[in-house]
């Protein structure tokens, strides 16, 4: 790469579907590494195969990164001076520079048939169209340049293919995997245009762009780390050296169990999303989970994929996007796998809903409970979310477990009935309503001084007293502390639970 040159990434995924999360992994760490640079980082649409366009999925991505908030300088919807951004309306550019590399004999037009090839399979094992067999086929190289002509002039169909010279060491040079090194024998001639649709494959249109749009460093996915050498050569064919980028190929995420790369089956299987939002398929129908839908935060999912497959050396596990910006270090991603640990995404989930303030997850509780039929001030969702939220990872999970804050019990657990309400439970019951009925202070503080002060002069066990009030006010025996309910519930809410269990809980003999 030439010195002094603004660093410059790009995220360029295709419109084919729903982003998976390990897309939206390789675009943080483009974003982490423009920021901690000062540099720029491109949004480019690669669709240049046409019959696998999904409709909605350009507009899916985007809003996925919004939600993230990760943020694009420049590319498709941003604006910017290198557009086009989407290839599709790059046909032009691309057929400029094909025609370059026929011209200066580094690349050929082939006509074998998708047959014919077949054919060649069949009769040659491990087949490959390279140095040793490109002479035995129906090509620029082996066909008069007459005949050629006269084949497109005739509207034959025909692909370019790149000539990959045998017998040279390629030199990769990832800033993750240092100098890897390919022998050029093991490629094939990549074809890297179409007629059929005059457009070009992703090794030649990603290289065209790349250059164009000045991109510095190219941080990409493991699985393309095969096709870098190709690129490597295209760059020279081009006599673009100077102009090179610098490659990082980064680790797969991997199945959260047994061995592969993770995918939606082990998702639908072990029920956690792998796409940032949920997404409906325009042709089933089907719907898959979304992390925004399922209830994670988004601070929470970019904390959780930072350090998949990147470590800060350290014990710090909780960063703000500010943060990853400045301890990012590309050398220091993984060159082995990235398990996919969907319970460690939960648990930062947790931790971010402790970190968030009462009002900010009361205001995402509300809407729940007023859609449950209960209109409460805010302030009263303030308290109970004050006394909850350490208890769940996700917003969702609030109203099975606090609704008794709004909504009285209409039955009793059997189980706590059993265990918690003793014979004599109805006449301490009643006793302890009285004495209620009668405090001038229903504080916390005033209830837990009168209250203790009773059991003790009575001589009852303190936890028969408070396990019966906890099943009469609450229904079931869990919850925060008792006098915290009732303290919130009220004097008048308070005595008419705990006479209707008087009168409702029945115990079995």
């Amino acid at each position: 790469m030439g010195k002094n040159r603004k660093v410059r990434v790009r995220f360029a995924p295709s419109p084919t579907g729903p982003l998976h999360i390990g897309g939206v992994r390789t675009a943080l760490y483009n974003y982490l590494f423009a920021r901690q640079h000062n540099g720029e980082f491109v949004f480019r649409i690669e669709d240049t195969d046409s019959h696998r366009f999904v409709p909605g999925a350009e507009e899916y991505i985007i809003e996925s990164f919004r939600w993230l908030g990760i943020k694009f300088d420049e590319g498709v919807s941003f604006g910017g001076e290198h557009g086009p951004y989407r290839q599709s309306e790059r046909r032009k550019i691309y057929k400029e520079f094909v025609d370059k590399l026929l011209d200066a004999g580094k690349a050929y037009i082939a006509f074998d048939t998708p047959e014919e090839l077949e054919a060649k399979r069949e009769e040659i094992k491990n087949f490959q169209y390279d140095s040793s067999t490109r002479g035995m086929m129906r090509n620029s190289l082996t066909l008069s340049k007459e005949e050629t002509d006269s084949l497109i002039a005739d509207g034959k169909q025909y692909v370019v293919r790149f000539k990959v010279k045998p017998g040279e060491d390629i030199h990769v040079n990832d800033l993750i995997r240092g100098d890897v090194v390919i022998k050029s024998d093991i490629l094939d001639d990549k074809v890297l245009y179409k007629s059929a649709d005059e457009l070009p494959t992703y090794h030649l249109a990603n290289i065209v762009d790349d250059h164009l749009m000045e991109i510095t460093h190219v941080i990409r996915g493991e699985e393309w780390l095969p096709s870098a050498p190709l690129h490597v050569l295209l760059y020279r064919a081009f006599g673009w050296e100077d102009s090179m980028p610098e490659f990082a190929h980064l680790p797969l995420l991997l199945k959260p169990d047994g061995k592969g790369k993770l995918s939606k089956r082990d998702g639908d299987r072990l029920g956690f999303p792998v796409f940032p939002l949920e997404w409906t398929d325009p042709k089933t129908g089907e719907t898959s989970n979304g992390f925004r839908e399922q209830g994670y935060f988004p601070e929470a999912v970019i904390n959780f994929l930072a350090l998949l497959g990147w470590n800060p050396g350290t014990e710090q596990e909780m960063f703000t996007l500010d943060e990853l910006v400045e301890q990012f270090d590309i050398a220091k991603c993984s060159k082995s796998g990235a398990r996919f640990d969907y319970q460690k995404g939960i648990w930062f989930n947790h931790e971010y809903m402790l970190k968030k303030s009462n009002e900010e997850i009361a205001n995402l509780f509300a809407p729940v409970v007023v859609g449950n039929g209960i209109d409460e001030p805010m302030e009263r969702i303030v308290k109970v979310v004050s006394m909850m939220k350490d208890r769940v990872s996700f917003v969702k999970e609030l109203w099975p477990l606090c609704s008794f804050f709004f909504v009285p019990p209409t039955e009793y657990d059997e189980k706590t009935v059993k265990k918690r309400w003793k014979s004599d439970s109805p006449q301490v019951m009643s006793e302890l309503a009285d004495l209620l009925a009668g405090l001038d202070d229903f504080s916390i503080d005033g209830q837990e001084k009168a209250v203790m002060a009773w059991i003790e002069e009575n001589d009852y066990k303190l936890g028969d007293v408070m396990n019966a009030f906890r099943l009469a006010l609450v229904g079931i025996g869990k919850g925060p502390g008792m006098f915290d309910i009732s303290a919130f519930l009220g004097k008048a809410e308070t005595l008419r639970r705990l006479n209707r269990a008087i009168t409702a809980i029945k115990v079995k003999e």
